[in-house]
């Protein structure tokens, strides 16, 4: 019997889903012990491996703790109901949500659309978002793009943040789930809570993605917040080269807060790392008066010269600075560091698709424009078209 209940739960939460499951790791970035689900919206079942312990309803909740004997520990409310390897949450109807409140200090609490999976790992609590693809990308986009946006920008980025969702959607496979909510898989702080233009431009562009059109091969669909007036090669930063990812010079972004920053860093300091790291050849008359001076009016991988061999991203993120796209001069004892942009500068510039989207630009032409040699593709559509074709007398 509590088998066919979870078979149903499965069942109710499929029927409601109408594209593809994602299971993206929440509060990936913290080490929890302890967690609670609350009732949010809709009713959720309760599973501890295959039992079915009833349903989370109004003013209900579940906290669950992290055992070290490799299992999790579940209460339902205040009654104590066991050890296991795994408790699910079902919702039994469409977009339904829970509050999730982490019981560790300055870590706020969180809603989320769909289901969960938690089990433990080596340092914690691992908490799994089993979430269809639409649910998701409404988080993301509001996550990464903000409230206050153009339709067609958001669009954009929900088209480019389904093509790295299917692009990547093994990255985190040894950990359990696929993609994770940290910016190195895509920021996933909540579900949607701002702009009904987000849902909007999610549901004009469900099931839509890019495939590159010499290989048909889904793209690497990178973006970044601004890349201060020039994208950046693939290779500059990961040793790859992506044909439809070159440099151009891109005026849409330029304008706005992030297309410019200083910073100043201690002499030494900056001496020290280049010297240490890198055996900058600081005995040399000719590179010691260079070490404090570098000019870069175009991108470039490396700092000052590429014989050298002192890449720019490592300097990036040692001394977190907010791109790569920057030139410096010393200032006493200081060298100081004027940059362009924010972010790594690959693929789509989100200040530049906000300013193409407020001049009219749709979002077809506004991924073309950081993409050379891509089509947009409908997820439907390619399975209709890559379906066998069948004998009619085949039964």
């Amino acid at each position: 019997m509590q088998k066919l209940l979870l078979i149903y739960a499965w069942f109710l939460y499929c029927s409601f889903s109408y594209g593809q499951v994602m299971r993206i790791g929440v509060y990936t970035a913290y080490n929890l012990s302890k967690i609670e689900f609350s009732y949010h919206n809709g009713s959720y079942l309760i599973h501890g491996d295959t039992t079915s312990f009833g349903a989370i309803l109004p003013n209900e909740f579940v906290s669950i703790n992290h055992s070290k004997d490799g299992k999790v520990e579940l209460r339902h409310g205040v009654k104590y109901l066991g050890k296991f390897k795994k408790v699910t949450l079902t919702p039994t109807g469409k977009s339904f949500a829970l509050r999730l409140d982490p019981k560790s200090s300055n870590i706020h609490g969180r809603r989320y659309l769909d289901g969960f999976e938690i089990f433990a790992n080596k340092k914690g609590l691992s908490i799994v978002n089993v979430i269809d693809m639409d649910n998701y990308l409404l988080g993301v986009v509001e996550s990464e793009g903000g409230g206050g946006k153009h339709l067609e920008y958001y669009k954009a980025q929900a088209v480019i943040s389904r093509t790295y969702a299917l692009k990547h959607q093994h990255k985190h496979k040894k950990d359990g789930y696929q993609l994770c909510d940290q910016v190195h898989c895509q920021a996933y702080h909540n579900m949607m809570r701002f702009t009904p233009k987000i849902e909007a431009a999610v549901k004009a562009t469900s099931g839509e993605f890019m495939v590159d059109t010499v290989s048909n091969n889904l793209v690497d669909g990178y973006f970044h917040a601004n890349c201060g007036g020039q994208t950046s090669k693939a290779d500059y930063v990961w040793n790859v080269d992506v044909p439809y990812l070159q440099p151009f010079k891109d005026t849409f972004c330029i304008h706005t807060v992030q297309a410019t920053w200083t910073k100043r860093i201690p002499k030494t300091e900056w001496r020290n790392y280049l010297v240490n790291n890198f055996h900058y050849p600081i005995q040399d008359s000719l590179y010691r008066e260079m070490i404090y001076t570098f000019e870069q009016d175009e991108r470039k991988a490396f700092y000052l010269s590429p014989q050298l061999g002192i890449p720019l991203r490592d300097i990036r993120y040692h001394f977190k600075l907010r791109s790569t796209f920057f030139s410096c001069y010393p200032d006493g004892e200081d060298v100081v560091l004027v940059g362009k942009g924010y972010g790594h500068g690959i693929g789509m510039c989100q200040e530049g698709a906000m300013g193409m989207a407020n001049q009219g630009l749709n979002y077809v032409q506004i991924l073309s424009y950081y993409f050379d040699g891509i089509r947009i593709e409908n997820k439907m559509r390619a399975i209709f078209y890559n379906q066998k074709v069948r004998n009619p007398f085949d039964f």
